[in-house]
């Protein structure tokens, strides 16, 4: 049996049809929205989860003091890091690991990206890591021309001639 226009009588749309469609687009929306929101929610939470407190991770009664190369810096959030091989006495080299404030905090005090360079002579003064190794928080770096930055983040300790109290 043949019909108008060649097809089945149920390929023929009706008012259900459209209101079926229209349900599974709205589903299918509604879906896509609670994506993005779950991706941008982890996208907010992961920077704040790549972040340590001071308290966590230095030491505030073991200051450190250094003088050396830098011989790295590592220009990204949440922290800038950066490396200073250290001589001692005998001639053998440490390399020490800083970590200072975020580059936009930095920024605002004038320290630029090109401000620590690898190759440039420095003394570093903060507080070694709770864990003994050879990182530590970069509270202050003094070039050789003598200028002297505060490098650490706001809410870091910094090392001072009167015991290390800020």
């Amino acid at each position: 049996m043949s019909h108008a226009g060649g097809g089945h009588p149920t390929d023929i749309p009706t008012p259900l049809d459209g209101m079926i469609r229209a349900e599974a687009y709205r589903r299918m929306t509604l879906r896509k929205t609670a994506c993005l929101l779950v991706l941008a929610l982890q996208a907010a939470v992961l920077p704040v989860g790549a972040h340590h407190s001071f308290a966590a991770e230095f030491d505030d009664k073991n200051p450190v003091k250094v003088t050396g190369v830098v011989t790295k810096v590592e220009w990204q959030n949440p922290h800038v890091w950066f490396y200073v091989d250290v001589k001692d006495d005998s001639g053998k080299v440490t390399n020490w690991a800083f970590s200072g404030g975020a580059p936009g905090q930095l920024m605002r005090r004038g320290i630029l990206r090109d401000s620590i360079k690898p190759g440039m002579k420095i003394k570093v003064e903060g507080f070694r890591a709770k864990d003994g190794s050879n990182n530590g928080s970069g509270g202050r770096v003094t070039f050789e021309d003598g200028r002297a930055v505060f490098t650490a983040s706001a809410e870091d300790k910094l090392p001072a001639d009167n015991g290390g109290k800020k």
